[in-house]
């Protein structure tokens, strides 16, 4: 018997009642000019006050949320006077800072591309793996099939980040796809396969073909273990516990290398380099507008506090995906993501009336428009049908029942296992029973500005995944992102190695934090702002459950 309270069941029979009809209708997709009367109806994005202009930095005057403001716009943690860097602790050709996806693949082509696994050096916040490419469900897409093709999945990618993307970096990540769908393949990677050995592709939102391809419903898991191992059998050191506070510039202006802090042994560590791979990740922990999060721990934006302060410019930061489906009940389990690839295998969006009220496969943003919209009293514009549980959250159900309805008895259990069992725990059966959402914050759209080299504009300073931007505008779809830091990291790992083949580091400086301290003084920034956050905070008010605001 499901934990439901009585009044969520009541609403469960009426998704019950309407589900044959439902079986047999499709709802329409909406048109364009609809998509975007929705977004700026009811996408976070879109609401006055959210966001406010850089004032100080490369990229003044760009909108960013108050909560990324706030740490671009900070003093640094460490002082440049307290630090001696002289004394080089590590001295690489290649530094990666981050150890999930991005930074693992850099440092695997770095050394592809002949640089010593031991002149490589992966500085990574918490433990190697600890990132969003680890938690990662639904897929990876690649136009690898007959009926697919580079050129269609570049316009699906274009029109789903409203042509915001930088046509480069988009071409760069298509026509690398079916490359990386290989490259995992000989690597090891278990994508699911039909009997035949063909690889099984599914729908993602707003694509216009199958190209979605998986390993059940922890294809990021799946791909990063492989990753990681071969990471080790090549024996490319990794620094844990150890996230970077600070770039370091040499005289002549390049990026050198970084200063690292030990979370174990409360200590400065400085780390010279030739080359220097950002792979940090995104943004997720800052709980953008009080959302919840899918994220991992550590995604507290330092990449992009790092890159501005020595003179990278951003871009798209004033976008935030937010996933339509995040878990909503029971408590325990809000924000966690439910993956896209349930409602690939049909599962429907309805409301607390058994509604279909959008079509399950919009872009992400407008899926999550429709959402808020849904839920949303009627006193503020909405349409006042979501489900609100004994807490107070809010949300609509997410059938998913229909999975095995329409595929087959044991589909869920089998393609969405994760799922499955992050549910019966709480002894609601999934196969039998829907579950409720609401949107989730997800992704960070923009980022760090980049060539489709991964290079960042300044010399010896290069980015791969979630961190930098161009590549998905204002929109992510579904399965881009794994593809993203494959391809980036790839990328970057091959122009750092190639980079730090003919550098020459000289003296190593602070210099360019001591020149953003003055800028900030000048700008009247307030003292006691510091960043990188490095770590979230979650004592006081700042538990989860009152992070929660969500109307």
């Amino acid at each position: 018997m499901a934990t439901y309270p009585k009044e969520m069941q009541e609403s469960i029979v009426q998704v019950e009642a309407t589900r044959p009809q439902r079986m047999k209708a499709r709802f329409p997709r909406l048109s364009l000019a609809e998509q975007e009367a929705l977004l700026r109806g009811f996408h976070p994005d879109y609401k006055e006050g959210g966001k406010r202009p850089l004032q100080v930095g490369p990229s003044q005057g760009e909108l960013v949320p108050h909560e990324v403001a706030d740490l671009l716009e900070a003093y640094p943690l460490l002082d440049p006077r307290e630090v001696d860097l002289s004394k080089v602790d590590y001295d690489v050709d290649v530094l990666v800072i981050g150890g999930g996806g991005a930074g693992t693949v850099a440092a695997l082509w770095a050394c592809e591309a002949g640089i010593p696994a031991d002149r490589i050096l992966i500085a990574t916040k918490l433990r190697h793996g600890d990132s969003n490419s680890m938690m990662a469900q639904g897929g990876i897409q690649a136009a690898d099939k007959p009926h697919d093709s580079p050129a269609i999945h570049y316009l699906d990618v274009i029109g789903g980040g409203h042509f915001a993307g930088d046509p480069k970096l988009v071409r760069a990540l298509v026509q690398d796809g079916p490359m990386i769908i290989r490259w995992h393949e000989a690597l090891g990677v278990m994508y699911d396969k039909g009997p035949d050995g063909t690889m099984i592709t599914i729908h993602g939102g707003g694509t216009s073909r199958k190209r979605m391809h998986s390993a059940k419903d922890y294809t990021g898991m799946e791909i990063m273990r492989v990753l990681r191992d071969e990471a080790r059998s090549r024996g490319i050191p990794v620094l844990e516990f150890s996230p970077a506070v600070e770039l370091l510039t040499d005289v002549h202006g390049q990026v050198a290398g970084a200063v690292l802090w030990n979370l174990e042994t409360e200590e400065y560590l400085i780390v010279r380099a030739k080359a220097t791979v950002l792979a940090t990740g995104g943004w997720g922990r800052l709980h953008i507008q009080g959302f919840p999060t899918t994220n991992h721990y550590g995604a507290t934006a330092d990449g992009l506090v790092l890159a501005y302060r020595v003179g990278a410019k951003l871009r798209d930061l004033d976008s935030v995906q937010y996933h339509p489906t995040g878990a909503a009940y029971p408590e325990q389990l809000v924000g966690l993501l439910i993956t896209e690839k349930v409602r690939g295998l049909d599962a429907q969006p309805v409301n607390r009336d058994g509604e279909l009220f959008v079509h399950p496969l919009e872009p992400r943003d407008v899926e999550s428009a429709a959402f808020i919209r849904e839920c949303m009293p009627l006193e503020q514009g909405g349409r006042g049908r979501g489900v609100v549980t004994p807490t107070g959250m809010v949300g609509v159900w997410l059938d998913t029942p229909m999975v095995d309805m329409i595929h087959g008895k044991g589909t869920f259990q089998r393609a969405l296992s994760s799922i499955w069992r992050m549910y019966v725990r709480f002894d609601i059966d999934p196969t039998r029973e829907p579950i409720l959402v609401y949107p989730s914050l997800h992704y960070q759209n923009g980022g760090v500005a980049i060539d489709e080299n991964g290079w960042t504009g300044i010399p010896g300073l290069f980015a791969g995944g979630e961190v930098e931007g161009g590549v998905h505008g204002k929109n992510r779809l579904m399965g881009n992102s794994l593809l993203d830091y494959n391809v980036f990291g790839r990328r970057a790992g091959l122009a750092a190695a190639a980079w730090a083949k003919d550098a020459r580091v000289g003296r190593l400086t602070l210099a360019h934090v001591k020149r953003y301290v003055e800028q900030l003084k000048a700008a009247a920034v307030p003292k006691e702002r510091r960043a990188p956050l490095l770590l979230p905070d979650y004592r006081g008010e700042r538990v989860l459950a009152r992070m929660v605001d969500l109307l």
